[in-house]
């Protein structure tokens, strides 16, 4: 069998008291789009940074490739694992292929001095997030949805293995949220291994080959969307009367409101 991309095993992390991960078990193999998904404050960050080694742990392990997080350079790490994460602030404003390129900073690529390689990374993630037109574009000008594809074309351009995303559709409308998570399932279905943090379990549905539902640090259950995400499991995780409906379309998952 394929060895797991990024692995949590039994992952234990405490702030004082409280414990925000309880023994948390997740894989991430290549070709996936995981969806890891859960209410506010389940603990969805937190296992994306402890991933990373950007969280420690109390107790457990995580692996990227096999290997310790904690025994990998910030370098090796970022070569196995791109990440996305929640919060991506612009600090000064730079041309969209400079911000893209930034992804290549690795390997050694530098703004304006990049090798045929590096160059070759830049181009193929602004294809696949569609940016030919936006290059020459200061991206504090851009707006949401623009802004969101070129901090995805950015993880894109590292050519990692593996790519975390934590949120990647927050605060966009539905067009763009569909887009990113299209650009997403694309990297996976040629390979990549994705682990999303959503909030929007329609979305999960329809992109995810597999969706990993947590609560108060602890995983609820893991398996295909369609399986997974029960009436009963959507209410014990959210509170939330959802039932599946079927039409001539196929199936949809359709909220009603609070459970009762």
């Amino acid at each position: 069998m394929t060895a797991p991309l990024l692995s949590l095993q039994k992952a234990v992390v405490r702030k004082g008291q409280k414990e925000i991960l309880k023994g948390l078990s997740l894989d991430l193999y290549p070709g996936e789009l995981v969806g890891l998904l859960g209410p506010n404050g389940s603990g969805k960050t937190t296992a994306a940074r402890s991933l990373l080694g950007l969280t420690p742990l109390s107790s457990g392990s995580a692996l990227i490739g096999g290997d310790p997080v904690a025994s990998l350079s910030a370098t090796a790490r970022s070569r196995r694992v791109a990440y996305l994460p929640q919060s991506r602030p612009v600090a000064w404003p730079i041309a969209v292929h400079e911000a893209i390129a930034l992804g290549r900073f690795a390997y050694g690529g530098q703004t304006g001095r990049l090798s045929v390689l590096d160059q070759a990374a830049v181009d193929e993630a602004v294809e696949a997030c569609d940016l030919k037109g936006l290059l020459g574009r200061d991206i504090t000008t851009l707006s949401g949805g623009e802004a969101a594809r070129v901090h995805v074309a950015r993880a894109l351009a590292a050519k990692a293995p593996a790519l975390i995303a934590d949120e990647p559709t927050a605060a966009l409308d539905p067009l763009h949220q569909w887009t990113i998570m299209q650009v997403l399932a694309q990297q996976a279905a040629q390979g990549s291994g994705i682990l999303t943090v959503v909030h929007d379990v329609t979305l999960a549905v329809q992109f995810c080959t597999r969706v990993v539902v947590i609560k108060e640090g602890e995983c609820l259950a893991s398996g295909p969307p369609a399986e997974v995400l029960t009436p009963d499991l959507l209410a014990k995780a959210y509170g939330i009367d959802a039932r599946w409906t079927c039409d001539a379309d196929g199936s949809a998952l359709v909220v009603h409101g609070p459970a009762i």
